[in-house]
């Protein structure tokens, strides 16, 4: 069996999400009050008449066409579909456990206890995808400004404005913001604080699918970005000044030829 995970949006209005989903026939799963911002929807109440494969693959393709009606700030369709996380589940006995890639979910767990293994893992996989459209965004910042340097090295004049220099500044702010403060990519989420079991199913999960690394290594680009736009704004700053020094010499020098003119005439 298996598990995917996309991330088609910013964000996603769940009120009236869990409404159109329950409308078509899922069912919200209730998760403790301290797992914020979390709509759990079981696919259990589909039609019985369908084979299970069709049945699987209707409601995917269903949930996806729900959710565009909810988005906010959608991403692009197909940056959605290749940015994706895909992993086998099964089930066995023992304790729930991530082993060689594939989720193995204990057959002895009663259901409340099962949702919640579920939720860790699939926690980490929400984290992962998410970080991908990130990693995404960061390379495209990376290639609008490549050529920059260059352009510096080679003692040419940068043709930016200072609006379009700000802007790329807000872009890199908010993908830094995006990333350090408005996700739990840097720090285990406060839910797992007090389910130990839990906790160390989410941590193998995220180090399965090196979001640490990733981390480290998307806020080392940052960083040589943040130093490139800060060279930029510099290099702005010092041709303004330049442009006022220019400006206050023509000044002078046409006061000097009107007074020259007066003691002359």
């Amino acid at each position: 069996m298996q598990c995917i995970a996309f991330a088609t949006a910013d964000q996603y209005h769940l009120p009236t999400l869990c409404h159109d989903l329950i409308n078509q026939g899922f069912h919200e799963i209730d998760l403790p009050r301290d797992a914020s911002n979390v709509l759990v929807i079981s696919t259990d109440m589909s039609s019985p008449n369908s084979p299970v494969c069709e049945r699987t693959v209707n409601k995917d393709v269903n949930t996806m066409r729900i959710l565009e009606h909810h988005e906010i700030q959608p991403y692009e369709v197909a940056l959605v579909h290749w940015e994706n996380e895909e992993i086998s589940y099964t089930l066995g006995e023992g304790n729930t456990k991530l082993e060689r890639g594939n989720f193995i979910l204990s057959e002895r767990m009663d259901q409340y206890e099962a949702v919640l293994e579920k939720f860790a893992f699939s926690n980490a996989l929400c984290l992962s995808v998410k970080l991908a459209i990130w990693e995404v965004s960061l390379d495209n910042f990376v290639e609008s400004i490549q050529s920059i340097p260059e352009t510096l090295k080679s003692g040419k004049r940068v043709k930016l404005s200072s609006a379009e220099v700000m802007k790329k500044i807000g872009e890199l702010f908010t993908l830094r913001h995006c990333i350090n403060l408005r996700s739990d990519l840097l720090l285990t989420p406060d839910f797992y604080w007090d389910r130990e079991n839990l906790e160390k199913l989410y941590d193998k999960t995220c180090q399965f699918l090196s979001i640490n690394r990733r981390v480290n290594v998307v806020n080392e680009k940052l960083e040589h970005c943040t130093q490139l736009t800060d060279l930029m704004r510099s290099h702005l700053s010092e041709k303004h000044s330049l442009r006022l020094e220019w400006m206050i010499v023509i000044l002078i020098t046409i006061e000097v030829l009107f007074e020259l003119a007066k003691m002359i005439f």
